[in-house]
């Protein structure tokens, strides 16, 4: 297909409606809901359902065998922590295609991990970067320009390019976090986005939402936005990086009581989930508690002021 005109169903007008509310492939098509692709053209959802259906064939999104997913997998890029251990850790790195959380207490390097993330994805390919840019979602109103600026430096790239390349964004309540979330498909591809940070994912919805009575609809929001990142993540093959925060839980009475915010639906939609805790100093220790392939393991890193690295390198 040349155009959005060769989708069944698209006329002229239609195509125009679609293109003015950010709808300008088969991709971004592809990952909208029924209601969502209605809202903006005027069809019917039913009408709209047959778009999409029509835009995911196109792009062959369906069933599958088996050897075709592994070359699929095979096209997974990677992005460098800065830190060979927690690298190795993750199977060589952040991937594209899912979703890696990490969660801990304030401290633990969360945030620290998110900026460097959002400069490696810059390097080269074979300095472990993408050749791309970072949308940053800042939920918590921690994202540090400076500290962009001395990561670039200890890597060897232009800070003022850098910083450029680093689209920010200020969500300010949880309704307005999914929508940056659901607008993010122009952004990622006007912008040649590889990598997507949501820092931290829950905590407007769980400031918003207290109490048990208001637990049912915090999780149908919290899981509706998490499958939103998730879809960009697969369509677009580029990596979502999330952070989230901890709880104590009081029925726990041997072992560690923290545990990640979200409950199960948290469990699930992530591809990797990583523990972050403190250790001596600027020692932190990385633990992967979830993956689909991988091992649970630990690794160490450190932080410093030129970023993530390890501790033989101090």
């Amino acid at each position: 297909m040349k155009s959005l005109q060769d989708l069944p169903g698209v006329g002229p007008a239609t195509a125009e409606k679609l293109v003015a509310s950010g709808y300008k492939s088969l991709e971004s098509i592809a990952v909208a809901t029924p209601g969502e692709l209605s809202a903006a053209t005027g069809l019917s959802e039913r009408a709209a359902q047959k778009i999409i259906i029509a835009a995911r064939k196109a792009l062959d999104i369906g069933f599958k065998t088996a050897d075709i997913i592994y070359e699929q997998r095979l096209k997974v890029s990677r992005i460098t922590t800065g830190s060979r251990n927690l690298d190795k850790l993750l199977g060589g790195g952040v991937e594209t295609q899912t979703i890696t959380e990490v969660f801990g207490e304030f401290g633990s390097g969360k945030t620290q991990l998110a900026h460097q993330l959002a400069v490696n994805v810059q390097l080269p390919v074979e300095a472990g970067g993408l050749n791309g840019k970072t949308l940053y979602i800042d939920c918590e109103g921690t994202f540090r320009p400076e500290r962009i600026v001395a990561m670039a430096n200890a890597v060897g790239l232009d800070t003022k390019e850098t910083l450029k390349n680093i689209i920010f964004a200020r969500a300010y309540n949880s309704d307005h976090q999914m929508l940056i979330a659901e607008q993010a498909k122009e952004i990622i591809e006007e912008e040649g986005i590889k990598l997507v940070i949501v820092d931290s994912v829950t905590g407007h919805f769980r400031a918003e939402y207290p109490g048990r009575e208001n637990l049912a609809e915090r999780q149908q929001k919290l899981n509706r936005h998490l499958h939103t990142l998730a879809r960009l993540a697969d369509v677009f093959n580029i990596a979502v990086f999330i952070t989230n925060q901890v709880m104590a839980r009081p029925d726990t009475f041997f072992g560690d009581p923290t545990t990640a915010v979200g409950g199960h639906v948290l469990f699930h939609v992530p591809g990797a989930r990583i523990y972050l805790r403190k250790s001596k100093g600027n020692r932190r220790i990385a633990r992967l508690v979830d993956s689909p392939y991988l091992p649970e393991a630990e690794a160490m890193f450190i932080i410093t002021e030129e970023g993530i690295r390890d501790p033989e390198e101090s």
